[in-house]
């Protein structure tokens, strides 16, 4: 290069003389820095570095010989060699190094899995760096979807930017199954519905860590998670007045009852944050019991906690933690909750959930506990089953005894404040929907479900037990909050969704099968009844449900009756006397159903429809 390829020009001797030389020189460079050692197709930025150097030097060394080795302006090696040299050596051994690293690359994810990236932003370039350069990924990234009008059409690393109509085109063209979302400051309600369009086209989705866990930590592909149907249920986050919780609970005793539950355990450790004097955790499940006492020790040292294992029925044992502790705040979350299995058991429904409440609430009442907030259901709103009914019951004492205390003119800061709050389904609780479609994915199939048009409103675990706090220090007495529970799904819809989560087909991969109501279900579920209206409150996910109630007296007699029927042990006898309580409880798809043909002897008014039953409800209710 030096003569312009005019080889004539070049001397044997000059030519043996540099290449001797070059090449002493050279090994001389690789074996101080031992550039030589890594693996090529491991090659990084920083072996190409190393290179680097090791030309830098070597070419050091060659200038140092021509300085001290000048003789009669000869020199070793030309000047004009040793730039061209330099170039044409880092050039070709970092090239060589790049290139061989890109075969094996481009050889290694030739069968890999393509995946589409949705967010062209600063966390969605860092999940396509860490693809292309983890060795361990076996994905290739096709496209990049993002929702910036500016970006689409652009091109990065190679890769085309598409809208997110667009992105349609080359998952379908390379077979895409997989969409990984890495966006900032997006909501999640956004998120949801990004996730959705995917879900809906076959294609399972992927989130980042939050922007804040990925500065903290580089992220990894091993940190991806897998987006489950509980996040797309989920909601912008709630806003609650947490000065007024923590006023209300910081240095009281607290009684959880049902702590063990997956409503109770949570209140628990929300309540814990507002360091109360001393929490008491009583449920009759040992296993879980102990399991939440250990966590409550893990992490919230600070708190004094207290296990009791007893059922609430135990009207002795229930005195004795009043006794020993006079809790200020009582949550009541302990229920018989699955409407098939109290739609077997009705005597268990209501030894549970009215006889046991009343226990506790009369408990509250005479040690001058400050708050009664009892956990209900949307199932105790025109109830179709025996669960839902006994719940309706256990709301109506204690809105009456509350009723009860005003009447009889008790002071103000003796009386037990009653509050109720009603919610339907919550996410990934014990026994709950999602937690069994999810084993029957993995079991392989079928996933049933009871009816193609079935629907039901859900809320996350800890949203639910939030609002439960802030109504529960927002009350002032016989209140029945209802919340603002979404929009309603259907759970067929939900199944198709788990399983294309999974990466599977639904109908294909993975059978759905109806199986028919079950006792006492519903196809809807509802908030409120016809009688009822709502008012707001300054949460606009709370409204207070406005319900006509009926006198202390009334409903303290249903009770005594109702547990005088419990000890005859006559289902049938049971059953009928709670139909008369909640007049608008008309069972379905249940062999009680047979009670409703029959006259109501007491109101006088025949009636063998539904629509009669319900106008008769109204009725005893103004009666009531």
């Amino acid at each position: 290069m030096r003569f312009n390829f005019k080889t004539q020009a070049i001397t044997n001797d000059l030519f043996a003389r540099s290449l001797v030389i070059i090449i002493c020189v050279y090994i001389l460079s690789f074996v101080l820095l031992k550039s030589y050692a890594e693996i090529i197709r491991h090659t990084t930025f920083r072996g190409v570095l190393k290179i680097l150097y090791a030309v830098s030097l070597a070419n050091i060394f060659l200038l140092l010989g021509n300085i001290f080795f000048n003789i009669g302006n000869a020199y070793l090696i030309p000047y004009s060699v040793l730039c061209i040299n330099f170039f044409i050596s880092f050039c070709m051994l970092a090239g060589s190094r790049v290139f061989i690293k890109k075969v094996f690359d481009t050889a290694l994810k030739m069968n890999s899995e393509p995946v589409v990236i949705f967010g062209a932003g600063e966390l969605g370039l860092a999940a396509l760096k860490t693809i292309v350069f983890d060795e361990f990924s076996n994905w290739k990234v096709v496209a990049i979807a993002d929702e910036h009008p500016d970006k689409s059409g652009k091109i990065i690393a190679g890769i085309t930017i598409y809208s997110l109509a667009d992105v349609l085109k080359p998952i379908r063209k390379y077979g895409v199954k997989k969409v990984i979302i890495a966006v900032n400051n997006i909501s999640i309600n956004r998120r949801n519905e990004v996730a959705s369009f995917f879900i809906e086209n076959g294609i399972k989705v992927s989130v980042l860590p939050s922007a804040d866990q990925w500065l903290q930590d580089p992220f990894k592909i091993r940190r991806l998670k897998d987006i489950k149907i509980e996040d797309l249920l989920q909601r912008e986050p709630i806003h609650i007045n947490n000065l007024e919780i923590n006023a209300t609970l910081k240095g009281k005793s607290i009684l959880v009852t049902g702590a063990a539950g997956s409503i109770g355990s949570e209140i628990v450790r929300q309540s814990a944050l507002f360091s109360p004097g001393i929490i008491l955790l009583c449920d009759t499940a040992e296993s879980p019991l102990h399991s939440i006492g250990l966590d409550m020790e893990e992490n919230f040292t600070h708190v004094p906690c207290k296990l009791y294992i007893t059922n609430i029925t135990d009207a002795r044992r229930m005195r004795h933690i009043f006794e020993t502790h006079a809790p200020d705040i009582v949550f009541h979350a302990a229920a018989y909750k699955h409407v098939p299995m109290m739609e077997d058991h009705p005597q268990e429904a209501v030894i549970n959930n009215v006889i046991g409440t009343r226990i506790v609430a009369d408990l509250s009442v005479e040690y001058g506990a400050e708050r009664f907030v009892m956990v209900s259901t949307d199932k105790a709103v025109n109830p179709t089953n025996i669960m839902g009914a006994s719940k309706r019951i256990a709301e109506m004492y204690i809105q009456g005894l509350y009723e009860h205390s005003v009447a009889s003119q008790e002071e103000i800061h003796k009386r037990t404040l009653f509050i109720t709050t009603r919610f339907g389904n919550v996410l990934a609780s014990n026994g709950s929907v999602i937690p069994r479609f999810r084993t029957q994915i993995e079991r392989g199939g079928p996933v049933t479900v009871t009816h193609p048009e079935i629907t039901r409103y859900f809320m996350t675990i800890p949203e639910a037990c939030q609002l439960v706090l802030e109504a529960g220090v927002m009350g002032k007495g016989g209140e029945i909050f209802v919340f603002d529970m979404g929009k309603s799904i259907r759970i067929a819809d939900l199944a198709r969704n788990m399983i294309t989560l999974a990466g599977l087909k639904p109908d294909e991969d993975i059978r759905i099968l109806y199986t028919g109501l079950r006792p006492g279900e519903k196809l809807y579920e509802e908030v409120l009844s016809d009688a009822e209206t709502t008012l707001p409150t300054y949460n606009e996910k709370i409204k207070i449900a406005r319900v006509q109630t009926g006198s202390y007296d009334y409903i303290r007699d249903c009770v005594q009756r109702l547990a005088a029927s419990v000890k005859k042990g006559n289902d049938w006898e049971l059953v009928k006397l709670m139909k008369e309580i909640v007049p608008e409880f008309i069972s379905n798809n249940s062999s009680f159903e047979s009670l409703d043909e029959l006259p109501n002897e007491k109101a006088g008014i025949p009636y063998k429809t539904m629509k009669d039953r319900f106008i008769l409800a109204k009725k005893m209710i103004s009666i009531q």
